[in-house]
């Protein structure tokens, strides 16, 4: 039984806060949770009024309680933070979802991965019914998502989050952000489009709800197949590879009717595990693999192809995971070369970062990171083109690149004063060896229509047409991004 469900932004500010139970306080109060029926006003009055009451009523106390949550969460060290707390006989269970805290209360013994896999299906609610899951479309929506967790939760039990269901009690309309612009690189996410490219999808699907309008549903024979790499890699000072990992799953939107069953093949290379193999070629290998349980299959081992039959929204098809072996080279190599005088407190860094994608491949909104000795005071730079972009910044310099060509090298020039930096004991008053707190350097990146591990999407095909005139249109992207690239200086 769940107490109190409420979401908070990334700051901490409460968005929603629902009283899911009355739990007994006071003298008096569990003879009538006993009954079952409310309590006289004559007798209960003054009790009703009460700042516990309040509490469990979600007036004041709401605000207290995700206060408490988020006072204790950021409290913790370390970038990671527990998905389950306690205090004081109460259990916190929370999942982060596009920056938004989902956090679901509990004062009984339920197991935390049950609240987990609810608060999951929550989040996949939201975004279906909202467009997306974020800050500003939860406050533009908060009639719906209040209408949807009456629906799902009753008195702290789960009654249903299947779409299917829901559908025919769910009345009030989603309201949509601004139309979707490709001149608007921060609205590039999943399902959207890809910038740049001369076959983009028309509308932005992530931001657009499945069931925006009752009118409408027939003319949105649409589905999404995103195919989304994230990957880690550690690199040492010298050079060499010390640890890569790729976790890659494929996703699906689709706004075609409930039970539309179409068939999805992968690249007939595609391996798992390092015993299989498969053709006369290079295999595609992945170390471990997992499917949504509305996958059949029955072709896979024999054809790579996997039958499904999705609800609408959005679902993980497959998720994989592939580490310590890439068939390709890594993405990008950086190249640094420092130089430090002592005397002067001058700091000199040469950076060349070569791209080692195929030539027809391109890289976007490449940020490089730079912790740098305390004291930086200031700044100059060389770059290789007019487009790059340096600045100082929170301890670091940030180099921005818009984009990058595969097989490209871009470098640049930065010198800055460090005065009263103290150095490694025995060294030369000019010498290459980095100074304290410099470094390691960190990379951001998005690589579109290329995936690390090789894995492609050979076809998507429906096996009935929806009912309508329209022919359903079917969009598929493949997309790495990184998510911890790490270089040691």
């Amino acid at each position: 039984m769940i107490s109190q469900f409420f979401i908070l932004s990334s700051k901490g500010d409460p968005l929603i806060y629902k009283d899911c139970i009355l739990e007994p306080r006071g003298p008096g109060w569990g003879d009538w949770a006993g009954r079952g029926s409310a309590p006289e006003p004559s007798r209960y009055g003054p009790l009703l009024n009460c700042p516990s009451i309040r509490s469990v009523r979600g007036d004041s106390g709401g605000q207290d309680v995700a206060e408490l949550f988020y006072r204790k969460l950021t409290c913790l060290s370390g970038e990671e933070s527990p998905v389950v707390m306690h205090h004081d006989g109460r259990h916190f269970i929370h999942i982060r979802h596009s920056g938004l805290y989902l956090v679901a209360t509990t004062s009984e013994n339920i197991s935390p991965f049950s609240l987990l896999e609810l608060l999951s299906r929550l989040a996949t609610l939201l975004a279906d019914y909202c467009g997306s899951l974020g800050e500003g479309t939860i406050s533009r929506n908060v009639a719906l998502v209040y209408e949807l967790l009456d629906e799902v939760l009753d008195y702290g039990y789960v009654q249903t989050t299947s779409m299917e269901m829901l559908r025919n009690f769910i009345q009030t309309e989603a309201v949509v952000s601004k139309p979707f612009s490709l001149f608007d690189l921060s609205s590039v996410g999943l399902f959207g489009a890809e910038t740049q490219q001369s076959k983009v999808a028309p509308s932005s699907a992530a931001s657009r709800p499945v069931l925006s309008s009752r009118s409408e549903q027939s003319q949105k024979n649409e589905v999404f197949l995103d195919v989304v790499e994230r990957l880690s890699v550690l690199i040492a000072s010298n050079g060499s590879l010390l640890k890569v990992d790729v976790q890659g799953e494929i996703r699906l939107k689709s706004f075609l009717p409930s039970g539309s069953e179409m068939y999805i093949g992968l690249t007939e290379e595609f391996c798992v595990g390092k015993s299989e193999l498969r053709g006369y070629g290079p295999g595609i290998r992945v170390d471990e693999v997992s499917f949504h349980s509305s996958v059949h299959l029955e072709e896979f081992e024999s054809h790579r192809i996997l039958r499904l039959q999705p609800p609408q929204g959005e679902l993980t098809v497959m998720r994989y995971q592939l580490s310590d072996d890439l068939p390709s080279p890594l993405p990008f190599r950086l190249f640094p070369s420092v130089q430090w005088d002592r005397g002067s407190g001058r700091l000199q860094i040469y950076l060349k970062l070569r791209c080692d994608l195929p030539s027809k491949s391109q890289a976007l909104n490449v940020r490089l990171y730079l912790p740098l000795p305390r004291g930086v005071v200031s700044l100059s730079q060389e770059l290789s083109s007019p487009d790059q972009k340096a600045e100082l910044g929170e301890g670091a310099l940030h180099w921005d690149l818009p984009r990058v060509q595969g097989g490209s090298q871009l470098s640049g020039l930065f010198q800055m004063d460090v005065p009263g930096l103290p150095g490694p004991p025995g060294q030369e008053p000019s010498t290459s060896a980095p100074p304290l707190g410099l470094g390691p350097a960190g990379l951001s990146f998005e690589l579109p229509r290329h995936t690390c591990s090789g894995l492609q999407v050979r076809f998507l095909r429906l096996a009935l047409r929806p009912c309508g005139n329209t022919n359903p249109h079917k969009w598929v992207r493949h997309l790495s991004h990184s998510d911890a690239y790490v270089i040691r200086i």
